[in-house]
């Protein structure tokens, strides 16, 4: 297998980097990072320095890849040093909106435009984004997040667009949307303190489930969202 992981120095994304270069099967890694400088190093492993949320920079990226048989984007935000998810609409701030779509919803609709060429193939690939079950609009029962919320149902929609694209082509991939739960990660560290106990996930559980995800779904599965639980999850 030849595997594009976007975000590896995150916590999912160098657990799955970890995960996937423990087997047999994956010829070559490739991995993004921004500004922190990668501590993972292996033969089979290479590093790009790209911002994911630049369309030259995953243009530049498309050109040193070669056919990918799994793209992973693990890229996301949910707060800043400055600003945290609102718990109310007076406090919604432009900026912070728009920074969560730049960082939640660009970068895969960018590596979704320069990667297709990559995915084209006889063979079952898979197209893949870490989502959140806040962003099902039919699961919204308690507002606030306004900015996180509609970044991800944004995200949400532009997975189910290129799924329905993807498939009238004639592509063998399955695209899809994966909910992590609350994974230990600095975007949750604020929010630990009010998880119930034992539903805080590990990065090494959440890849392992995705990974397994991977193994077992198809063509079928194509424009999904699921959980790391394997359940679907509305859209």
């Amino acid at each position: 297998m030849h595997i594009l992981i976007l975000g590896g120095t995150g916590g999912i994304g160098s657990a799955l980097i970890k995960a996937y270069l423990s087997q047999d099967a994956v010829n070559h890694i490739h991995a993004t990072y921004h500004n922190s400088h990668p501590t993972i190093e292996y033969p089979q492993l290479t590093w790009h320095r790209t911002d994911v949320s630049k369309d030259s920079d995953v243009a530049k990226l498309s050109e040193t890849v070669g056919q990918l048989d799994i793209v992973i984007n693990t890229v996301g935000m949910l707060h800043n040093g400055d600003m945290m998810p609102e718990k109310t609409i007076t406090q919604f701030d432009s900026d912070f909106f728009n920074q969560n779509i730049a960082t939640n919803v660009l970068p895969t609709l960018l590596i979704a435009k320069h990667l297709s060429p990559k995915l084209k193939s006889k063979t079952l690939n898979y197209f893949v984004t870490v989502s959140a079950k806040i962003g099902s609009i039919e699961d919204n029962h308690l507002g606030g997040w306004i900015s996180y919320r509609s970044s991800k149902a944004a995200l949400n929609m532009a997975l189910k667009t290129i799924s329905i694209e993807w498939k009238n082509k004639k592509f063998n991939t399955c695209v899809f949307a994966f909910h992590p739960g609350t994974t230990d990660t600095n975007l949750s560290k604020p929010f630990q303190r009010n998880v119930p106990e034992g539903n805080l996930q590990t990065p090494e559980k959440v890849a392992a489930a995705l990974i397994n995800l991977l193994q077992r779904l198809s063509l079928k599965d194509n424009g999904k969202f699921f959980s790391y639980d394997g359940t679907e999850i509305p859209w």
